[in-house]
């Protein structure tokens, strides 16, 4: 196992993460023991529904919605769990979008509605950089919410984030830790990867966006693609929260119904 001591020695883009399992994520102290293969409760009282983490992205030139679809593949390979893609609504004027060549979007993946979010038993949020925080349309969304966060309809959820960035000093760090205090005023639990990704987390040969905060992609001036190993990362990323889900169900839904407001 590599650590920032001991680095581990040619890394390839082709290095594959960490075996995760249910087992693999400890949760000692953070909540009631519990078998991961309980029945988990889930709103609505129906014991067979999935566990549903939804994947909410803003996404302008694809890169964003790149990882996106990656992150659900690797949810949705976990058993109980979905990965369900959302958008958030646009803020530009179609002038504005076709005057910066923003290619169409997927009709295939729907504008979620601030209603919709009480429905997920996870979160994971994407966005670009705009100087070291989310892109506004992230923002107005999150400032849309005000309705939930005064009862504290999130509260106990686990949720995380990726990002995409111009350059490699653009802000992958940074802009995931700048989102937090949305995640700090609901009540939500902010879940990072870590460095669980293995040894791809530790290589220096090649250009890789992502880190302990979450997955990410360098866009460059637009044209660049994801690597291989962005788009691993972001899949294991998606795995990981599924399995944090699946094993804080239980402390997530307590959190949800237990929840006291005081006004």
């Amino acid at each position: 196992m590599p650590s920032k001591s001991k680095a581990s020695l040619g890394v390839s883009d082709h290095d594959v993460p960490i075996a995760l399992s249910e087992r693999s994520i400890s949760t000692e102290g953070l909540s009631p023991a519990r078998s991961v293969n309980a029945a988990v409760p889930v709103r609505g009282g129906d014991s067979q529904r999935k566990l549903r983490i939804f994947i909410v992205f803003y996404s302008m030139y694809r890169h964003v919605e790149t990882l996106a679809r990656r992150i659900k593949k690797g949810v949705d390979g976990v058993e109980g769990v979905e990965g369900v893609l959302y958008r958030v609504p646009e803020i530009l004027a179609p002038e504005v979008l076709e005057q910066m060549k923003v290619p169409a979007k997927d009709d295939g993946i729907p504008v979620i509605s601030v209603e919709e979010m009480v429905e997920a038993d996870g979160f994971l949020f994407g966005f670009p950089t705009r100087f070291g925080s989310m892109a506004a349309q992230m923002k107005a969304f999150f400032d849309s919410t005000g309705g939930l966060w005064r009862e504290q309809k999130l509260a106990g959820v686990p949720a995380g984030f990726f990002v995409s960035t111009g350059t490699q000093g653009g802000g992958q760090e940074a802009t995931a830790w700048t989102a937090i205090t949305q995640l700090a005023h609901h009540g939500m639990v902010y879940v990072p990867i870590g460095y669980t990704f293995g040894a791809g987390m530790f290589g220096i040969d090649s250009i890789r966006g992502g880190s302990p905060y979450g997955s990410g992609v360098f866009s460059g001036d637009g044209t660049r693609e994801p690597s291989e190993t962005e788009l691993a990362l972001a899949e294991h990323q998606g795995k990981y929260m599924a399995l944090v889900v699946k094993r804080f169900a239980g402390t997530s839904s307590f959190a949800r119904n237990k929840v006291a407001v005081k006004t």
